[in-house]
């Protein structure tokens, strides 16, 4: 195959490029390879030739970086200066080598120099990284002198926010960050021919994930070479990680210019008297030391400490102790710049230095001879369970005690005292744990993620990390939603573009949604540095009183917010200097302040070019709401809930945490609060906290709530299924209880109960036909039910259920879901959900005769609707009567007692077998006899049990006493149930004993029918001006016709119009008003016929007297008169006029009347009185129920106003009824067996008198009972005195006649 002349230039061109500078070389190429896409030869020719043009230029430009190779040489009294050539040869030979050495052996800044002596930096750079940005710096300035080029030209460097490193720059010095930056945008590193990874010991996480990704990249860059250095610590396990096909990588050990360190071991014991130990203070330990130290000679005493307050305590207690020519000074990494650089400057005397770890390496502090080491350090350590970064104060490595005792082995012999024992430093770790394996991932494996890296657990870390902070680091990031199923998501890679923390930058994503990104940013770049403001330990009221200006009550997120405004608008007002000079002055830290607007520009930067909208303006009040629910999104596992009973908060894993002295909410805490930071140090803090409300965390995190449900059940004004649901987020309930919709939790369980309660149960409001006519039908069929106390006519629910479930579809959950299927399914079959009877009544159970069981009772011309409830125990099972209020009164209960025609056998039924069992034996079987009762009994006449008693006697001879019979013990639900509703038509009283319901009604009835009488009532009437009274007033009330009756009743002092239910109480109170109103309105004939007494007939009336005086007595003559008078006159008057002409003929025949009333009464006194007499004087016990008999007769005869009670008519014959009790009086002793049998004979009469008048009282038998209580007293003359005579034929049997003949 022939060579073309192209083709010849073409490889010519290939191999050239090959040596140019690497970014000439990646640019080349792709035009080389873009000729092939020329077809045309002439084309392809002057396109060979641009090319060949521009080769040229690069290599000009690269034999010009050739040019300009500085001259290399060594300090001599350097010790790697010693160790130059076997260093230059080994990084010649070999792609990896590690340099180990001690601090001040020289290696970070001669092996970059090395390098360049072998050529290295011309092609790419030599990058050399350090752990620090002020070692950065200080590095780049100290080679860039050695070689004697200006900052910034051969020698540059880039730290964050700064870059000094030019075209020219051969040696590139920066922070490992930076090279971890630039992996992103350069995965194979072609910029660099050189890496040197220095303080490779610490083994920071950015060091081993630059190690890890080297130890990947080498072999695809095998141009490419690497040295590690590192103190002599692990350099082993650097060879070892780097291992080629020749073995492990060379390690070449360079000793430090060290002097001899004494070490002396001083634990924390002291003995006692009694030879036993007891632990001691560290503070008295440190003091201890300086003063062994102080007798050892001159030199600066370097003590560590592993904390601020430790620093503090100690410092107050050595001050105390006055020591001679020494200036104690603190240093640790929140000190303001000036005071740190206090360490540095010249001084006379002694000084101790008490510092944290910062001083182990970071920072060599001069003139440094003794060094005390209590042997602790706040380690930053990730907790697995609490998921938090933990600050615990732990025993240091033996490599870190070691590096300790080396600070004060620089300049001359050095003393060092460790505050343990030997055997501690011997049983302690060798090194101390590489940061990946105890610190939160979360950052390195959203970056690897988004490089592409694959998974972390694969990758070639040295000391791989434990797979439980790898799943947390994932954790946090699927909290985040960066990951998802562990692939990086959209708002993943948003996240790894924003340079700072992912928790930072969730906050930035989310403050885009939340219009609040600038101010959010401002914070977010506050929380990745160290606090700008500061606290000198001498001027900390000072400092806190300027800080408090910035403070927000219940944010400390808004006081960061506040604080930024502040500078800002200072910063405009002010020159540079004057700025500077208003931080220091408000103990704030100038630095820090650039850093955190250094921060913000860059997150802004970025924010921009993620589409992010920022509004700068400074007068805008963010909303507090959008505002924290912003930073909330990336602190969804900082959120803690107060417990009430303790100052501390409950938060996400079961974790507890306390709000920081510090924080503005320490004082008064919320309930719930968000917290930037949770840090374990005595216990855990949240630092930098704020109020939220939990709710908002629920938007935030779908993906990582948990929801339960309770309680799942119908709701009739939704029309569907509700159930409660708790929503928490890790562990945490941040909705405890909320009422939400359940049919897409759980659609089976909806639709069943969708059915049942609103189809089945009818618990629905629609105006579905089919679900009026369904629900019609089964309300017609229960109350056949209810009516007959059967539960066997109508299908159950379940069957009812299956109907409608064999008729819906499957995706009907709730009212909703139902009404659209159902307008068109009707369409097709309106009458697929219209149930039949045949369909919803059980075969062969619907026969109940609709006459057994009415809808009303007939009581009298009005109609009283009945229900009817078959729930046995419930106070309305049985029948229930619903009784208008006016109406009360007017019922007879023994009617009610019959009940409806179908309830009446197992009436009659109870009530036989309620009766005595001697009684009860002669009707046995009980159901045989109560149905031939029941075929001849009429219906509702009088009492049932006394129709049911006359039937049996007929029937079979036997007589049952009406005391036997007990319809006390009918069950319930067989007696009738009365409710009592208002004219409103509301419940006013309800159960089944009719009397008891009167008395407790009584003053809603009385209400009831004074207002059917409407303004007639009143009352305080003295005069005759009372108008004319109606005898009847009718008037509908709650749909009833309502009769009352007006009277005058007798109020003692006054009378009063008042309304009647019946004619007997008007009757009964109109003969009492008109009495009362006509002695209010006559003279008083008592008084004048009490002043014409003589003394006689006034000691008759004193003796045997029931009143309280002898006024009395003729006050209640007068009225009997009165009554007399009336009765003669015609009656009572109904109206004023009628009443003035009866008022004049009572006044022309009063005083004679009550003269004649009054010789009455001196009679009946006086046999009273001897009655009294002889009673009092009968000592025989045998006469004693007789005597006790005389004395009820006696005191039923004569009490205070028993003449009016008497009246006119009757009072004549109160003598003869005296004198009949002395007639037995006599006769008593001689037939005393007698007696006792009339006696009871007697008694038995009364006793159903007394029955009856306790049950008609008050009512149209009212006259008819006053006749039976004469008729009694005439009886006992019968009884006892016939000799006597009565005024009428008498006897028990008629009396127990005209009981009977009462009026119900």
């Amino acid at each position: 195959m022939s060579v073309t002349p192209l083709s010849q230039d073409l490889a010519e061109l290939r191999r050239r490029v090959s040596d140019l500078l690497p970014r000439d070389e990646r640019r080349l190429r792709r035009r080389l390879d873009g000729i092939r896409k020329v077809r045309d030869e002439g084309a392809r020719a002057a396109v060979l030739a641009d090319i060949s043009g521009e080769v040229s230029q690069a290599e000009s430009r690269r034999e010009a970086r050739l040019a300009n190779v500085p001259a290399v040489s060594y300090p001599d009294e350097l010790p790697v200066s010693q160790r130059k050539d076997d260093i230059l040869a080994a990084i010649r030979d070999h792609q990896v080598v590690v340099v180990a050495g001690e601090t001040g052996s020289g290696k970070t800044t001669q092996i970059p120099k090395i390098c360049v002596e072998l050529g290295r930096g011309v092609r790419g750079q030599i990058g050399h990284t350090q752990p620090r940005r002020i070692a950065a710096r200080t590095v780049a300035e100290r080679i860039a002198e050695e070689l004697g080029t200006p900052l910034g030209a051969t020698v540059g460097y880039k730290v964050r926010f700064t870059d000094q490193v030019s075209d020219e720059t051969m040696i590139k010095v920066m922070t490992d960050g930076i090279l971890l930056a630039e992996i992103q945008n350069d995965r194979l590193l072609r910029r660099y021919d050189t890496l040197i990874i220095d303080e490779a010991h610490e083994r920071s996480l950015n060091i081993d994930f630059i190690l890890g990704y080297l130890r990947q990249l080498l072999p695809q860059r095998p141009d490419l070479k690497l040295i590690i250095t590192s103190a002599t610590i692990e350099t082993g396990r650097f060879a070892e990680h780097f291992s080629g096909p020749r073995g492990p990588a060379p390690v070449i050990e360079v000793s430090g210019r060290t002097y001899p360190v004494e070490v002396r071991y001083r634990p924390l014991v002291e003995e006692t008297e009694d030879s036993r130990e007891e632990p001691l203070d560290q503070v008295d330990g440190i003091a201890a030391a300086v003063d062994e130290l102080g007798r050892e000679g001159s030199g600066d005493i370097l003590v560590f400490l592993s904390g601020e307050r430790e620093i503090r305590d100690t410092a107050d207690a050595l001050n105390r102790r006055n020591l001679r020519d020494t200036e104690i000074v603190p240093l640790y990494g929140r000190l303001s710049a000036a005071e740190q650089h206090r360490v540095f400057e010249r001084h006379t005397g002694r000084r101790v230095v008490l510092a944290t770890n910062v001083a182990e390496t970071s920072l060599t502090v001069p003139g440094i001879r003794y060094v005390i080491d209590p042997g602790t350090a706040r380690i930053s350590r990730y907790s697995n369970r609490l998921k938090v970064q933990r600050l615990p104060i732990e025993p240091v490595s033996q490599a870190s005690a070691n590096q300790r005792k080396g600070r004060c082995g620089r300049t001359s012999d050095g003393i060092c005292i460790r505050l343990y024992s030997e055997e501690d430093f011997a049983a302690r770790p060798e090194f101390t744990e590489p940061e990946i394996l105890r610190t939160n991932l979360a950052s390195v494996i959203l970056q690897m993620t988004n490089l592409g890296l694959g998974d972390l657990a694969a990758f070639p870390f040295i000391d791989p990390p434990d797979r439980r902070n790898v799943t947390d680091g994932v954790k946090l990031l699927e909290e985040l939603g960066a990951l998802d199923a562990r692939k990086l998501t959209p708002l993943g890679r948003k996240l790894a573009q924003l340079p700072v923390d992912p928790r930072l930058a969730r906050m930035v994503i989310e403050a885009g949604e939340q219009d609040c990104a600038a101010e959010v940013m401002v914070v977010a770049a506050a929380l990745s540095i160290q606090d700008p403001r500061e606290r000198p330990a001498d001027r900390q009221q000072q400092a806190d009183e300027k800080h408090a200006r910035f403070t927000d009550k219940e944010s400390d997120f808004f006081t960061y917010l506040n604080l930024w405004r502040y500078l800002r608008e200072k910063q405009r007002e002010l020159s540079g200097n004057q700025f500077r000079r208003l931080c220091r002055a408000e103990f704030l830290n100038y630095l820090r302040v650039r850093e955190w607007q250094d921060i913000y520009s860059q997150l802004k930067q970025v924010a921009r070019s993620l589409g992010l909208t920022i509004v700068e303006d400074d007068e805008r009040t963010p909303d507090g709401r959008r505002f924290h629910t912003a930073l909330l999104a990336g602190l969804l596992s900082h959120i803690g809930l107060k417990d009430v009973d303790k100052r501390e908060y409950l938060g996400a894993r079961g974790a507890k945490f306390a709000v920081f002295p510090g924080s503005a909410l320490f004082k008064k805490q919320p309930r719930w609060i968000m917290a930037a930071e949770l840090v374990e140090t005595s216990r855990l803090w949240g630092r930098v906290n704020a109020r939220i409300e939990p709710e908002w965390a629920e938007a935030l995190a779908p993906h990582l709530v948990k929801r339960s449900y309770s309680e799942p059940h119908w709701e009739k004004k939704q029309g569907a299924v509700m159930a409660y649901e708790k929503v928490t987020l890790y562990g945490l309930p941040i909705v405890p209880r909320r009422k939400v919709g359940y049919a897409k939790v759980d659609p089976d369980m909806c639709r069943e109960l969708f059915i049942r309660h609103a189809l089945v149960e009818g618990d629905w409001d629609t105006h579905h036909a089919f679900f009026a006519e369904n629900a019609a039908l089964l309300t017609r069929i229960e109350e056949i039910e209810n009516r007959a106390r059967r539960r066997d006519i109508k299908v159950d629910d379940e069957t009812v259920f299956a109907l409608y479930d064999a008729r819906i579809p499957a995706d009907v959950v709730s009212a909703r879901h139902f009404d659209a299927w159902w307008k068109k399914a009707r369409r097709e079959n309106p009458q697929l959900l219209t149930f039949t009877r045949e369909l919803l009544v059980n075969a062969g159970r619907d026969a109940v005769d609709p006459g057994a069981y009415p809808d009303a009772w007939l009581a009298g011309e009005v109609r009283l609707p009945l229900s009817y409830q078959f729930e046995p125990g419930a106070a309305a099972d049985g029948v229930t009567v619903r009784v208008p209020l006016p109406l009360l009164n007017k019922l007879d209960a023994d009617d009610f007692g019959w009940n409806v025609p179908g309830l009446r056998r197992e009436i009659i039924v109870a009530l036989i077998r309620a009766l005595p069992k001697h009684l009860r034996t002669s009707f046995v079987p009980v159901p045989d006899w109560a149905d031939a009762v029941l075929a001849r009994i009429p219906a509702r006449r009088g009492a049932l049990s006394d129709a049911v008693g006359d039937e049996l006697r007929r029937l079979t001879g036997t007589v049952v006493p009406r005391d036997a019979w007990r319809p006390g013990q009918v069950p319930d639900h067989l007696r009738m149930n009365f409710q009592v509703v208002g004219e409103d038509g509301a419940v006013v009283g309800e159960g089944r004993d009719l009397d008891v319901l009167r008395n407790s009604l009584a003053p809603k009835v009385q209400a009831t029918i004074s207002a059917a009488a409407g303004d007639i009532e009143r009352r305080g009437i003295t005069t005759n001006e009372f108008g004319t009274l109606p005898r009847s007033i009718q008037q509908v009330r709650g749909g009833y016709q309502v009769t009352v009756y007006p009277a005058l009743a007798d109020e003692t002092d006054s009378v009063a119009v008042r309304v009647f239910e019946t004619e007997a109480e008007q009757r009964e109170a109109m003969r009492a008003g008109t009495r009362r109103l006509l002695l209010l309105t006559l003279p008083p004939a008592a008084r004048y016929l009490q002043g014409r007494l003589d003394n006689r007939a006034k000691l008759e009336l004193s003796r045997g007297n029931p009143y309280r005086s002898i006024a009395d007595l003729l006050d209640d003559c007068a009225g009997a008169a009165v009554d007399r008078l009336v009765q003669d006159a015609g009656g009572p008057a109904w109206s004023s006029e009628e009443f003035t002409r009866l008022r004049d003929e009572v006044r022309a025949e009063l005083v004679d009347a009550t003269a004649t009333v009054v010789t009455q009464v001196r009679a009946v006194l006086a046999t009273s009185y001897e009655i009294g007499q002889r009673l009092g004087t009968t000592r025989d016990p045998a006469l004693v129920p007789a005597l006790a008999d005389i004395r009820a007769q006696l005191k039923a005869l004569v009490y205070p106003g028993f003449v009016t009670d008497t009246g006119w008519r009757q009072l004549h014959h109160l003598p003869r009824y005296l004198k009949g009790v002395a007639y037995r009086l006599d006769r008593l002793g001689g037939n005393l067996a007698r007696d006792r049998q009339l006696m009871a004979q007697l008694h038995e009469v009364e006793g159903e008198y007394r029955e009856l008048r306790e049950e008609l009282g008050g009512g149209p038998a009212d006259e008819g009972l006053r006749e039976i209580r004469w008729m009694l007293e005439e009886l006992r003359i019968n009884f006892f005195a016939q000799s006597l005579g009565t005024a009428y034929a008498v006897s028990d049997k008629r009396i127990y006649k005209a009981m009977d003949q009462l009026p119900a």
